[in-house]
């Protein structure tokens, strides 16, 4: 997880200096990009064995709340490659506002 928050932060930090170079004020993922992420780590978290435990990560341990599995399961690596990929698309799956 620290790999991950120190990437975060550093993404967070370059959208937030890309949104004041182009006057804008907001950033928001619509909801395709939303829904499209989510299948996207429930495909790749059918590889490993997390689907099939009632565990915290699955959101068993709330009553009521939905099975989904939402950490990233592929790596730091591909995850970092797969937001900088966004980031260089001009943030696309994200509406900006000014």
């Amino acid at each position: 997880m620290m790999v991950s928050i120190e990437q975060h932060v550093e993404w967070v930090g370059d959208a937030i200096a890309a949104l004041r170079s182009r006057g804008e004020r907001t950033i928001e993922a619509t909801p395709e990009a939303e829904d499209a992420w989510t299948r996207h780590v429930g495909e790749v978290a059918q590889a490993t064995l997390y689907p099939a435990a009632d565990s915290w990560y699955m959101g068993t341990n709330v009553p009521g709340k939905p099975r989904v599995f939402m950490p990233y399961p592929a790596g730091v690596g591909v995850y970092r490659q797969k937001c900088d990929e966004v980031a260089a698309a001009g943030y696309e799956g994200f509406r900006l506002a000014g």
